[in-house]
């Protein structure tokens, strides 16, 4: 009789855990997810397509990656977006409303510059739209990390969380997919290597998406905001944001602090520094805009989320560093796949084969290093010491993958693809001593 009875009662209660998804606070972290995910390719992966297309130098398609330094620094002016209020808006919309609000339009306006500015013209305005787009999106990313913490309670953020990622991932595939496609479809026919309409009907579609994100801010409620302490002056403000999570990371880790921190800076070097050849390597090989939106996009976005599950239940299992040492070896052993992939010239079967290992590759080592990451953060300040451990990771790759295209026009992809494999040869050894050296996180 008791199992007979406990049966339904436990139906009903994992039927009201899945409802979670429906509740309006997840439904409008889906929308604003999705906003947050459609810029970053559209002014990096994306952008490099498009770039190339038009006739753009690689060397010059290199140094323009360093607009996306912008996400590596959202930290400097993070404190501002927490505390300063916009004249006018914030008092009608809330402080964290206000400063979406802005970051969004910030993002469509840029896109709507890159849409009517023809790079195979002049560059400039190109540029600097551009660079708009990603001051706006990381802006958009610090204010939506304040508004999903204070719009629910603990219990409720890892479901707000999986709901930002599911429309962040869904952003993604359409903003590297559905622009290409769009280009595609605009251009129909037409033989000629670059065109401008096609690309400025492509960037239009993509300004007018991020109405998603701006109409979900004018239709919700402003959160309960967080209290925060009032800072004496501008040195205090400092100190208190950027000064004690850094002195409060030294003070745990000591001398092995130098170790982590160089660590966390190399991880990802392999992928990130390869990353901004991809999309004019697949131009130069002869993929179609169809074969690349298809392949590297969708399949390629879907092979990275599976990497990443596969890389969370091993980690689960193995333990972190494992796992982080096995996703080193992976991501660099994958760039020699497009050193391959060079050689043996346009096949989308050889494409598929290399993107799902680049792919599943990095996905793992996404997993590990998030984990990684996690491990490391003080309670007291997980917020900001996660911020500055994660966009450190990003500034020496993106400052080195700035000089790619000038390496690639002086020695070819094949070249380029094996020098950025033997770049993660050190990341292993920093994995290893880290791995040795490892102590238990103190809060």
């Amino acid at each position: 009789m008791n199992e007979g009875t406990a049966t339904p009662t436990a139906a009903f209660s994992w039927l009201n855990s899945w409802r979670v998804y429906l509740q309006p606070a997840s439904v409008r972290m889906l929308l604003l997810g999705f906003s947050a995910g459609l810029p970053l390719l559209l002014v990096l992966g994306t952008l490099s397509f498009r770039l190339r297309e038009a006739g753009i130098d690689r060397s010059t398609i290199g140094y323009l990656s360093w607009v996306g330094l912008a996400y590596g620094f959202k930290w400097v002016w993070a404190p501002l977006v927490d505390r300063l209020p916009i004249p006018f808006f914030t008092l009608r919309l809330g402080r964290r409303r206000s400063w979406l609000l802005l970051a969004q339009v910030m993002v469509m306006v840029g896109l709507v510059g890159m849409a009517l500015t023809d790079p195979s013209q002049t560059l400039g305005p190109v540029v600097w739209c551009a660079l708009l787009v990603a001051v706006g999106s990381a802006t958009q990313d610090i204010a939506l990390d304040a508004f999903r913490i204070e719009s629910a309670e603990p219990s409720q953020q890892a479901a707000l969380a999986a709901s930002y990622q599911t429309g962040y991932r869904l952003a993604m595939i359409w903003a590297g997919a559905g622009v290409l496609w769009v280009a595609a479809w605009v251009q129909g026919d037409n033989a000629a290597t670059y065109v401008q309409a096609a690309w400025r009907a492509a960037y239009l579609v993509m300004a007018a998406s991020m109405g998603v994100g701006l109409l979900t801010v004018l239709f919700s409620k402003e959160p309960i905001p967080s209290e925060l302490a009032p800072a004496r002056n501008l040195k205090a403000w400092l100190k208190s944001a950027l000064v004690d999570p850094f002195a409060d990371f030294v003070k745990r880790y000591q001398w092995q602090a130098i170790l982590i921190l160089s660590l966390i800076a190399v991880y990802r070097i392999s992928d990130v520094v390869m990353g901004i050849m991809a999309n004019p390597f697949y131009v130069d090989m002869g993929f179609t805009k169809t074969e690349v939106a298809s392949v590297t996009k969708v399949y390629g976005v879907l092979m990275t989320l599976l990497g990443a599950f596969v890389g969370g239940v091993m980690a689960l299992r193995w333990g972190v560093m494992r796992i982080l040492m096995l996703g080193a070896v992976l991501s660099a052993l994958s760039n020699f796949l497009f050193a391959w992939l060079s050689a043996y010239g346009h096949s989308v079967n050889a494409l598929i084969a290399v993107v799902s290992a680049d792919n599943l590759a990095s996905g793992i080592a996404s997993a590990a290093f998030i984990a990684y990451l996690s491990s490391l953060t003080n309670i007291k300040y997980s917020a900001t010491q996660y911020a500055l451990l994660s966009s450190m990771m990003l500034l020496l790759p993106k400052f080195i993958a700035g000089f790619s295209g000038e390496f690639v026009n002086a020695y070819g992809y094949a070249s380029f693809f094996n020098a950025t494999a033997l770049m993660g040869m050190p990341v292993l050894i920093l994995v290893a001593l880290a791995w040795h050296y490892q102590v238990p996180s103190k809060d």
